[in-house]
């Protein structure tokens, strides 16, 4: 019985669903995290009367036919761009994000990795790094006797030393934007990789371009809804416990079929 199929993908779709979720829920604290929806289609149908064809008996044509479903699969685990809450922590290095955009990191094989979680340190060399040590580009280096740092909308790091007033200009910081930013790859560690699907990178100054503006002192906080995610929970737990019962009656069919004498 095609029953027992149909309903096993059901079980699996809300699987994959629940697992989307406690993703999700995971990172209700993840600096810069956006949602994650797990998204579905319907598979093949069998066609065992094709709509339109003419009726054998009569020479009519068929205005519906007999098409059976055979159940579903996932689509796509698509991302929920979203800005989320700025929040206050008061540190010279921690810049958030405020509109579109992404920072660029220089990961560990050379290539380039994109961020907007901006919890910036300094490393022993006084390059501005992530809080996982790569070096965000392009390369900003803090002189050791600097006393302060401050980091403009539009990316400009300056250094404040104790015998003069003015601030050195250290570098500047872009952003960057895709033309598909849902395309990017989550490569974890709230780190993100360039794809086909995403397009190449359009480096700019921020505030320019339509990008977003840099906020000192800030982080920007997850997007997830966590009420949100506890009613989808509890949707997701329903849809798997009614396929269940499809597996369960149809069992049960099978078992009266058997019995037959």
């Amino acid at each position: 019985m095609r029953a027992l199929k149909i309903a096993a993908t059901g079980m699996s779709a809300q699987q994959l669903r629940v697992e989307t979720i406690a993703n999700n829920l995971a990172n209700m604290n993840t600096t810069a995290y956006n949602p994650r929806r797990a998204e579905f289609a319907d598979l093949h149908y069998q066609q065992v009367t094709r709509a339109g064809t003419v009726n054998a008996s009569d020479g009519t044509i068929l205005p519906t036919g007999v098409q059976v479903g055979l159940g579903v699969r996932p689509a796509a685990i698509s991302v929920h761009l979203q800005q989320g809450a700025p929040e206050q922590t008061g540190n010279d290095l921690d810049v958030a994000i405020e509109g579109k955009g992404y920072l660029e990191v220089t990961l560990p094989s050379g290539q380039s990795g994109y961020t907007r979680d901006g919890s910036l340190k300094r490393s022993a060399e006084g390059l501005i790094v992530t809080s996982d040590g790569y070096t965000v580009a392009p390369d900003v280096t803090v002189p050791d006797d600097a006393i302060s740092i401050s980091i403009n909308g539009s990316g400009e790091v300056y250094a404040y030393f104790e015998e003069t007033a003015e601030g050195q200009l250290l570098g500047q910081f872009n952003l960057a934007s895709f033309t598909n930013p849902k395309g990017l790859e989550a490569i974890g560690s709230n780190l993100f990789s360039e794809t086909e699907a995403s397009g190449a990178p359009n480096v700019s100054t921020a505030g320019e371009n339509g990008l977003g503006t840099f906020r000192q002192g800030y982080l920007e906080g997850s997007s997830v809804d966590s009420v949100r995610e506890v009613t989808e929970l509890i949707e997701a737990q329903r849809g798997y416990e009614m396929n269940s019962k499809v597996i369960s009656a149809v069992d049960q069919m099978m078992s009266a079929t058997t019995q037959i004498r």
